[in-house]
């Protein structure tokens, strides 16, 4: 009989090598820390097969990466692809020897019942750590509301699951969600020649650029990114924002004008008609506050450090309401409109189903600070408002994940003035 192979072991376990994975890679090389990153797929992989074709980076290639590198070749001002995304932290993890390990998925995490740290099952067999982080993130399963029956004469997805309009039926399309996703997915429709119908729910709508100045600029110098915790009622309202075609402000009002029908926020299905709430006008009203707040701080803000840019008062300017703002659509018999499409773009759920800790309070959600999970030795990466507004972005988790890394090694520290002691102690 073979003697049996030893059992792996490591400081630091990271799982899933997204953008957070990697950023947590690059800090605790930085520190000096061993470390393992697992990842089930590629590198990257939800950039790649978990968006829709044409999607790119909600913001500016200046702005939406990681300090240590730029993308090579792009305009600083460009949106990049999906795919230029993922090749990007593919480059990255090249550039900082992140030691990643594709092709390996882990299936549970507890304690180790045999000492400090944890039992790690994966695909390729057990793994002891010292420490884990989880940088899945926050969006993994793909979140659709019990509302239109599975069984319905009507195909439904999940945003998560669209990829361009030629994978529908022919027909109209009821888009259901007017975020970043929902609006952008609902644009490339109506523009490819579908009639499109799409349900607006409570939402913030920034501008793209003002007086010069991406919205992620603005938010910058606003001190907007540094925001530590959402206002009380605000915590599940979208950001209507878009990069596509080279980056442009969503307006609901001019999406109507060319053809797209609106509706207020989706409430029941029944006998094949779909019914909505009559908040549209109010909710579009609500967008609109926000973006004419949002100009109102730059106008402030440029008067205040007596900025040369150029002034925009165009940008101020709302056209009237269309006919389906001032005379809305309550009931909709998808039959009738030749709807034989729903597209849910309602959002993501986490699954920590693998981690068999306690670590979650009764919603699920971790109990963290900043990433630092009530479970010691545990580490999350990636979650929304982890730290601060931004993050989930790109450079966000960068700076959350030094964070981390910078826990893990103090509390390394910790351990290590122990063994010297105690060792002190021993030859004593």
């Amino acid at each position: 009989m073979s003697p049996k192979a030893p059992m792996e072991r490591v400081d630091t376990l990271v799982v899933g090598a997204g953008q957070a994975g990697v950023a947590m890679s690059e800090h605790l090389s930085k520190c000096g820390i061993s470390h393992l990153v697992l990842e089930r797929d590629r590198i990257a992989e939800r950039w790649r097969t978990g968006r829709w074709d044409s999607l790119v980076a909600n913001g500016p290639a200046w702005h939406d990466r990681f300090p240590g590198m730029e993308f090579s070749g792009a305009d600083p001002d460009a949106f990049i692809s999906k795919e230029g995304v993922a090749d990007y932290f593919v480059e990255y993890a090249k550039q900082i020897e992140a030691p990643i390990r594709c092709g390996v998925e882990v299936t549970s995490v507890e304690r180790n019942p045999g000492g400090p740290g944890f039992r790690v099952e994966t695909s390729e067999g057990v793994i002891e750590a010292v420490n884990v982080v989880s940088a899945t993130g926050a969006f993994q399963r793909p979140v659709v509301p019990p509302v239109v029956p599975q069984d319905a004469s009507v195909k439904q997805i999940h945003s998560f699951d669209y990829r361009n309009p030629e994978q529908l039926p022919e027909g109209a399309v009821m888009v259901v969600g007017a975020g970043s996703s929902g609006t952008q997915i609902a644009e490339e429709l109506m523009n490819s020649g579908r009639r499109v119908f799409l349900s607006v729910g409570p939402h913030d709508r920034p501008p793209r650029a003002y007086r010069g100045r991406d919205y992620c600029w603005w938010l910058g110098v606003l001190g907007e990114w540094d925001v530590a915790a959402m206002a009380p009622g605000t915590e599940h309202v979208t950001i209507a924002v878009s990069g596509a075609n080279g980056g442009h402000t969503v307006d609901f009002r001019c999406l109507a004008a060319q053809g797209m029908t609106l509706v207020g926020l989706t409430q029941k299905y029944e006998d094949g008609v779909l019914s909505f709430a009559p908040d549209l006008a109010a909710n579009i009203a609500h967008g609109d506050a926000y973006y004419l707040s949002m100009l109102e701080k730059a106008d402030a803000y440029v008067d205040r450090n007596g900025l040369e840019l150029p002034e925009e008062p165009e940008a101020r300017i709302i056209d009237p309401d269309p006919a389906c703002m001032t005379n809305p659509i309550l009931d909709l018999n998808l039959a009738e409109a030749g709807v034989t499409s729903i597209i849910w773009a309602t959002g993501f759920s986490p699954d920590y189903s693998w981690l068999k800790l306690d670590a979650f309070d009764e919603q699920g959600a971790p109990k963290h600070q900043r990433g630092v999970s009530s479970e010691p030795g545990l580490y999350f990466l990636g979650l929304p408002w982890q730290s601060r507004r931004g993050s989930t972005f790109i450079w966000g988790v960068w700076h959350d994940a030094r964070h981390v890394a910078d826990h893990i090694a103090t509390q390394r520290g910790y351990l290590e003035y122990h063994r010297s002691r105690a060792s002190l102690k021993t030859s004593s």
